[in-house]
Order: C-alpha cells, then sequence, then structure tokens
C-alpha cells in the first residue's frame, strides 16, 4: 500500500467512527457527504490530524472533523480542560473560570457550549453577556479569582476559521507543564465523555461591571494626561473592522479626555463576514483602506484599528509628503516603549528596577532605546503567553512597564496578561497628543526615535502552504535552512546562528558554540550579519505558513537622512530576500 493509499485508510476510519451515535444527525451528514464523495481531499484535511494547541491555542477552519472547529472538538478540549483543573486544584471549594468570545459566526454557540461542559462538570462559569475584546477575557480572569478561561476566537484569520485559546490563573495563555498536560487529557477524551449538559445554576452572566472595571484600570496608565487637555479635540479616525473593539475603544479614548472620535459607520457593525474588507487584518493596507479614505476626507492626525478580537492594534500616520502610511508593528511597539519609558523618566520614576519585553523576532531597536533609558530589556519567544512569563517570573521582584511583538500586538499592564489594542490605542493616541503638543507630527516623532538609537527597517513574509503536504514543505524548508545554511546574507557574512530548537549560538567562522538561556525548545532559527542584519524564520504555530523576519539597521546623520535610509533599506531588503529564495 502506497503512502497515499495509507493515509486514505486512516482517515476513513477515523472519519467512520463520527458516523456512530454520539454525533448529532448534522454532524453524521457532513461526515458522510465527505466519505461518499470521489474527490477525498476535504475528508483528508478534515481527519489526517487533530487541532493542538499551538502559539495562539486551538485554531482552524470550521466544519466536521478532527482538524475542524466543531462543536465536538470544543467540547473535547473544554472536557479534558475541565478533567486537568480539577487534578490540579484538588483542595479548592470552587474551581472558577471566565468564558468570552468575539464576533465569529459560530462564537457564541461555541463559547456556550464551553460553559455548559464546564458547568456540568461543577465549575463556576463567569460567562460575558456578548462579545468581548481577548484583552477583557484575560482581564476578567484576575478580577474574579478564576483558575482558568477560554476565549472563542480565530483573531485576524479569515471567516472560514475560529479558534480556542485557553487561560491560566494569571491571565495568561497557557505554557508548559500545562498545556502538555492538557493536550494529554483532551486525547483522552471520548464522545461519550463529554458533558454537555451543563448546570444554569453555576453559570453567571457578566458584562457591564466588568467592562467599567476593565475602563478604569487602563485610565489610569496614562502618563500625561495634562496634555491631552491640551490636545482634546486631536482628530482621531478608529475601526474595530467589525469586531469587538467597536464600543471600549471609544469609550476608553473618551475617558482619556479625547473629544475628536471619527468613526468608519460601515465598519462599526459587528460581522463574522467582515463585509467590507478582505482580510480583518489591520497589519494589511487594505483593511485600513475605508479608514485612509475617512481620514483623507476629515484631515485626522492619526488612524487607528483593532482586529477582530481587539489584542492586536493597526496605525497609519502621515509620512514626509502628508500621505498617510501603516507603520509596521516593530514600529508601533518601538514608539509605545520609547514614550513609557522617555515619560517614566520625565516623572522620576525610574528606580533601575525596571523592564521591559520584546519577541526574539522584534526590533533590536527596541534594545538600543532601553539601553539608552538604563531599563533592563528581555527577550522571550513569539507569543504573548512568553511575555506574560517573564512578568509571572518577576512579579514582586521588578517593574513591568511595557512588552510587545513585531505582530501588532502590545501589553502596557500587568492587571491584564494578553495583548491589548483597549489599552495600545489609548496610549498611541496620547502619544500622538504628546507629539503635537511639541510641535512635531508623528512621522517626526518616528524620526527622531531613529536619530536617537538608531535606524532600522523590518519587513515580515509569510510563505503559505496549506494542507498536510505544505506541512511537510515547511518542514523540509527549515531542514534545508539548518543542514545548509548561508554563508553570508546580503551581501555581508554571517556572524552568528542561534538555532532554538537546539538551544545553541553558533558562531560559524570558528564553529564555537554558546547555550541559549530560553525555558524550553522552539523550532525558530535565527541568521545574524556583520552588517547588522537579523533575519528569522519560523514555522505559524496558528496558520498553514512559514515566516520570515527580515530587519537592517543603518545610521541617520539627521532627520534628512531618514528617506535615503529608507531608500538603502528597501533595496538591502530586496537583496536578503533573493539570496533567501522568498
Amino acid at each position: 500500500m502506497d503512502t497515499q493509499q495509507e493515509l486514505l485508510s486512516q482517515v476513513t476510519k477515523k472519519a467512520q467512527q463520527w458516523l456512530g451515535s454520539s454525533y448529532d444527525d448534522e454532524t453524521r451528514a457532513a461526515v458522510k457527504a465527505m466519505l461518499d464523495n470521489e474527490d477525498k481531499t476535504d475528508l483528508i484535511e478534515s481527519f489526517y490530524k487533530d487541532l493542538e494547541f499551538g502559539t495562539g491555542g486551538l485554531r482552524g477552519i470550521m466544519g466536521a472533523g478532527t482538524n475542524r472547529m466543531n462543536k465536538y472538538t470544543v467540547g473535547a478540549a473544554t472536557q479534558g480542560l475541565a478533567n486537568y483543573l480539577h487534578e490540579a486544584f484538588p483542595n479548592l471549594p470552587e474551581i472558577r473560570v471566565a468564558v468570552g468570545h468575539d464576533v465569529r459566526n459560530n462564537s457564541r454557540k461555541f463559547a456556550e457550549i464551553v460553559a455548559s461542559v464546564f458547568s456540568a462538570n461543577g465549575i463556576k462559569v463567569f460567562l460575558f453577556d456578548n462579545f468581548r475584546p481577548t484583552p477583557e477575557l484575560s482581564f476578567a480572569i484576575r478580577h474574579f479569582g478564576c483558575q482558568s478561561g477560554v476565549n472563542i476566537t480565530a483573531s485576524h484569520n479569515p471567516k472560514e476559521y475560529n479558534g480556542y485559546k485557553a487561560y491560566w490563573e494569571d491571565g495568561a495563555q497557557i505554557i508548559a507543564p500545562h498545556d502538555v498536560n492538557i493536550i494529554d487529557h483532551v486525547g483522552r477524551v471520548k464522545p461519550e465523555d463529554i458533558k454537555f449538559d451543563g448546570n444554569p445554576d453555576l453559570i453567571q452572566i457578566v458584562g457591564k461591571d466588568v467592562d467599567d472595571a476593565f475602563l478604569a484600570a487602563i485610565k489610569e496608565l496614562s502618563l500625561d494626561p495634562e496634555v491631552i487637555k491640551r490636545q482634546s479635540d486631536l482628530k482621531i479616525v478608529y475601526t474595530p473592522i467589525h469586531g469587538t473593539g467597536v464600543e471600549l475603544i471609544p469609550q476608553s479614548l473618551r475617558n482619556y479626555g479625547f473629544t475628536n472620535i471619527i468613526h468608519v459607520p460601515e465598519q462599526d457593525i459587528p460581522s463574522g463576514d467582515f463585509p467590507t474588507v478582505e482580510s480583518p487584518n489591520p497589519e494589511n493596507a487594505s483593511a485600513m483602506a475605508m479608514a485612509i479614505a475617512k481620514a483623507k476626507e476629515v484631515g485626522a492626525d492619526i488612524v487607528l484599528a483593532s482586529d477582530p478580537d481587539a489584542d492586536r492594534i493597526g496605525c497609519v500616520i502621515r509620512d514626509n509628503n502628508g500621505d498617510y502610511q501603516l507603520i509596521n508593528g516593530n514600529q508601533i511597539v518601538m514608539i509605545l516603549l520609547n514614550y513609557i519609558m522617555l515619560r517614566n523618566r520625565e516623572m522620576g520614576k525610574l528606580t533601575g528596577n525596571e523592564y521591559v519585553v520584546k519577541t526574539i523576532v522584534t526590533t533590536e531597536t527596541i534594545k538600543a532605546i532601553a539601553h539608552n533609558q538604563g531599563i533592563k530589556m528581555y527577550d522571550c519567544y513569539t507569543g504573548f503567553k512568553w511575555i506574560a512569563s517573564v512578568i509571572r517570573d518577576l512579579e514582586g521582584k521588578a517593574r513591568y512597564i511595557g512588552g510587545g511583538e513585531e505582530s501588532y500586538g502590545f501589553l502596557a499592564e500587568t492587571f491584564a496578561r494578553d495583548k491589548d489594542s483597549v489599552s495600545a490605542i489609548s496610549l498611541m493616541c496620547e502619544i500622538c497628543a504628546w507629539a503635537k503638543d511639541r510641535g512635531l507630527d508623528f512621522n517626526q516623532m518616528l524620526q527622531e526615535i531613529y536619530l536617537n538609537n538608531g535606524y532600522s527597517h523590518e519587513e515580515g513574509i509569510s510563505v503559505v502552504r496549506p494542507g498536510k503536504s505544505g506541512a511537510e514543505e515547511i518542514q523540509q524548508m527549515m531542514t534545508n535552512f539548518r543542514q545548509n545554511p548561508p554563508k553570508e546574507i546580503g551581501g555581508s557574512p554571517l556572524v552568528c546562528i542561534k538555532d532554538y530548537q537546539t538551544l545553541l549560538a553558533t558562531n560559524p567562522a570558528t564553529g564555537e558554540t554558546e547555550t541559549l538561556d530560553f525555558p524550553t525548545k522552539s523550532n525558530v532559527l535565527q541568521f545574524f550579519t556583520v552588517d547588522g542584519s537579523k533575519i528569522s524564520i519560523r514555522p505559524s504555530g496558528t496558520e498553514p505558513k512559514i515566516k520570515f523576519y527580515v530587519e537592517v539597521h543603518d545610521t541617520m546623520k539627521d532627520k534628512a537622512d531618514y528617506e535615503r535610509c529608507n531608500k538603502d533599506a528597501a533595496a538591502k531588503i530586496a537583496r536578503i530576500k533573493q539570496d533567501l529564495g522568498i
């Protein structure tokens, strides 16, 4: 039997189990249709593996099958998590969880299934009355003293997707050993083991009181209320891109004191179909097109967006020519951290015991800013659960003042432990007001940061390879880069190769190695060159793609040198991409 026939035999056997009495009529009909179809592509894609927890938890296309988001994969995940909670907290008189969801199709249905399964297992549930931003779910876990939490969301993925983010008692997404233990428990759950019949007495619906507490905590993050009073009429265009930020983000901006918040009415409509955009991802200029058009119409000072679950932030500013341009996630994190560090110094709040955090694929310019401000900086793996892990490890020992990652995520607070566009957008508007109060537009302020700390330019490239064959191709690409690393990239020789799968940093010229101090291994490879370029390569933990993060550096002589730096950086990145074959 060849490999393809063997695979088809395995998935057919797996799918036939879904025709049993443990599954509802709708599911059985969908599976039977796949089995009867001569084209077995859907059958293979739906059953060739089980959904697993990655950097963002459980995430997949909605539909029937072990590799799809549906009543049974969600139910099994919750039953497994419930079983593990009873094991992890055997002496607690009451185990508590918070459950939230985004605007996606089936999100409310899945959230109610989660709540029912938890309550059927004797666990107290705080279920939000409607969709909410992801960071508010993280906040609610700490607010109610929960041991865990679940948010039903697929972030900025296409509309066919949904997801399941599991959180621990600190409000952060799960990491080892809990993730491995939960997966083990989920793997043991049979369909007949899932307790779908909930106990309504153990489900408490929550809403406005949590909103008010969350927004009050965010208001305390403001570092210059007086400058907002002077610039209260700052023209702010904001869009939630049909997502969960529609109510809380404008409310937070009003709490800060901003009075001129301009909406994009068509995108204020919550919808899991995301009807006005091809992809609801604020990283993409196309998703910001309507907001940019509104900004041109009104002459906005800044344009901001949140993704569907309101954890990521998009930002558009005017460039040197007055045109509206999207800034990247590295720049967003850099601007926010620069402001927080600078204002803490100006306010006399720095004691020498403060720190910031970034992920290993995020710009090294942040390290330069922190060094220049005399503030400790920590690197961690991609995903906010790792930033939260640093916060947890240093709790009571040092003061966290901010952290972020290049994928448009930032966290200014510790009362939530996941990236938060509500606080990030509020602070970005404050920064815009602060710059304007100093006679600078946002672009001039960005140039000032580069002038003081060194210029950098970053570009992320995603190579999409869907399905089983795609996963195999991505694995082979990583193997090739490890076994045959380039000797130079972009015309500059390699000085260091960091492999987080072996936790070794290697000098390619001498062969000398150093151990990387990280809590676990990860499938990430980094190349560093003589001229300061950094290339990071990693398969996505949540999507069928391999990601390349390219970063180049230069020295700005003065602000007039900015355009030359941009031009040279673009040329260098183009050469690097050619060298990498991407």
